[in-house]
């Protein structure tokens, strides 16, 4: 909120996941590209009159469809080298959401979540069930082949096995030496607050490398892979699906905004709680409905960029910020 006006601020806050990335120039930039692409995307939404719900929308369409991440175009394989993908969405004004798992050819599940969210009853459609209703919509399906990337073959074949994919993905790190940490890679998302004081959240991912074909992690589940509320705040996470749906992160951040922690200090005790908790990793983006923003994350890297005021923040490395301008 602009203290000085008492108008709402636009905001988003989107990320391209958390994980172990190597120390890799070309692989750093691409994924700072990413989110500072999507987070534009995002802001002109919001900036133009549009919802929340719209702008989480546009930015993790603009995510999906890159391959560089590891949602819609870009998915990794399963053990069966498919590509099963999971995603959810929601508004904080009613709490409507709307989720699909397991979903197969499909360019841009998040959409199909939002429909989910906007033409049923329903909150969670899976597998072949959220197909069939794609197919309803008029959603298209395309082949396979046009979801996975050299890059996500070559993953697949480094590791055989969902074990051989964790022990990689989530190597052991120390932030202390008191306290080792988990990396990890997987997820997409956003969260934004719109000038009607409205919070909306979306989330998205290809899962972990190497998973037993029906495996669902924390992204589509409400209270783990994000959650909102217009009296609170939004959240969207990225980390280690299992870990994070033990202590239903998302929920957990919303709960420490309530007792009045700010949007930074929410996301970082959560965050230090799952370490503490479960031994694992993951990271968070997170905006309070007074315009605060936090991101928190324990493993080497996530890529996040957020759009408030014309001023576009990214980092991707631990403590980093960047900052630039913006005038659409």
């Amino acid at each position: 909120m602009d203290d000085t006006t008492g108008e709402i601020t636009p905001t988003i806050l989107v990320h391209g996941g958390a994980w172990a990335m190597p120390d890799e120039t070309e692989l750093a930039e691409t994924n700072v590209g990413g989110v500072k692409a999507a987070v534009k995307v995002g802001y002109e939404v919001l900036v133009n009159g549009g919802s929340a719900v719209d702008a989480v929308e546009s930015a993790v369409r603009c995510l999906e469809d890159n391959p560089v991440f590891n949602a819609g175009h870009g998915s990794v394989l399963n053990s069966l080298k498919e590509v099963e993908m999971d995603a959810v969405i929601m508004e904080g004004d009613h709490l409507n959401a709307g989720a699909v798992a397991c979903v197969q050819n499909i360019a841009n599940p998040d959409s199909l979540a939002r429909l989910v969210m906007d033409k049923t009853d329903h909150v969670l459609l899976v597998g072949q069930g959220a197909n069939m209703f794609a197919t309803e919509m008029g959603v298209p399906s395309v082949p396979m082949e046009t979801l996975v990337t050299p890059n996500a073959v070559k993953r697949r074949e480094e590791m055989k096995t969902y074990n051989q994919a964790i022990k990689k993905q989530y190597e052991i790190r120390k932030i202390d030496e008191a306290v080792p940490v988990q990396t990890g890679h997987d997820t997409v998302g956003a969260v934004a607050l719109d000038s009607k004081g409205n919070v909306a959240f979306a989330t998205s991912t290809g899962g972990i490398n190497a998973k037993r074909p029906g495996r669902v992690g924390d992204s589509p589940l409400i209270g783990s892979g994000g959650y909102c509320d217009n009296r609170v705040g939004a959240v969207s996470t990225t980390g280690h699906g299992e870990a994070i749906m033990k202590v239903c992160l998302a929920k957990h951040i919303m709960q420490y905004m309530e007792q009045g922690y700010t949007a930074q200090e929410a996301s970082d005790k959560a965050i230090q709680y799952m370490t503490d908790r479960v031994q694992s990793s993951g990271g968070v983006i997170t905006v309070k409905n007074n315009g605060e923003i936090g991101l928190s994350f324990s493993t080497e890297r996530m890529a996040w960029a957020s759009l408030q005021s014309n001023t576009l923040n990214y980092g991707l490395n631990p403590d980093e910020k960047s900052s630039e301008k913006y005038t659409i």
